[in-house]
């Protein structure tokens, strides 16, 4: 059984998660870490994670940024891999993450859904047979209207990784509007929605003649990201240290 502290317990994602762990005989959740110690969890909560002394396999962290430094001195002192899912990271903190997994394995994805990351893989393959085609490649993403940045890191990592796959032949464009012409063929364009509460939904389009093929994802509820961290988190435990991401754990 993987045994898991859960960083940001007490947040949104941290009781999803710690729902799934309760149903799934595979992990459990034996502690918190929480600025807020106001709930019953069924297991020890600490609001100071240098306090916490449980022994554990890995730590799924979703909480916010200004606490991520803290979590990666506590993860290399006592050894413990993270899954690191809080977003938002200044450069200075993804220097600190990198160096940080020389001493300890850390798994960070632009998108813990095991769905968006199979897409990922499936677009390498798509991408090379479409592109040669001649066919165009749009990214259209969806998303609710508190969403501050556009695109989504998602839509970023979808595009990375069709473009990758092409040797970066690839230019992005966000925005038609301030220049009347004709597409190029090596624009890549993005484009974003925000409105109502919508959780999330991101579709490729490749565009040919006279016919159209469309990969789609939708996120119903934030519960896709946390069953992705819980299952991160079972293959990070005991793994040695460097960076991994979710393709990694979906192979």
């Amino acid at each position: 059984m993987t045994k898991i502290i859960m960083h940001g317990c007490n947040g949104k994602m941290g009781q999803v998660i710690s729902g799934i762990c309760a149903e799934d005989a595979e992990v459990e959740i034996v502690a918190g870490i929480d600025i807020a110690d106001n709930r019953e969890n069924g297991y020890p909560v600490y609001t100071d994670i240098d306090n916490c002394d449980v022994e554990a396999d890995v730590i799924i962290d979703f909480s916010s940024s200004v606490a991520v430094d803290k979590l990666l001195e506590y993860s290399k002192r006592r050894g413990i891999p993270v899954v690191l899912c809080s977003t938002g990271l200044s450069p200075e903190q993804l220097t600190k993450v990198s160096n940080a997994s020389k001493d300890v394995a850390i798994l960070k994805s632009a998108n813990m859904s095991l769905g968006i990351n199979t897409i990922i893989k499936l677009l390498k393959d798509a991408a090379n047979v479409f592109a040669p085609a001649g066919y165009d490649i749009e990214i259209v993403e969806k998303h609710h209207n508190q969403k501050v940045d556009a695109p989504s890191g998602t839509a970023l990592a979808l595009a990375d990784s069709i473009n990758e796959a092409r040797g970066n032949e690839y230019e992005y464009v966000y925005d038609r509007s301030s220049v009347r012409k004709k597409r190029d063929k090596k624009e890549l364009g993005i484009s974003a929605v925000r409105g109502g509460t919508i959780v999330g939904e991101h579709e490729v389009i490749f565009a040919g003649i006279d016919e159209v093929v469309e990969i789609k994802h939708t996120a119903y509820s934030k519960s896709v990201f946390a069953k992705g961290a819980v299952e991160a988190a079972k293959f990070l435990a005991g793994k040695p240290a460097g960076m991994y991401d979710m393709s990694d754990v979906i192979g």
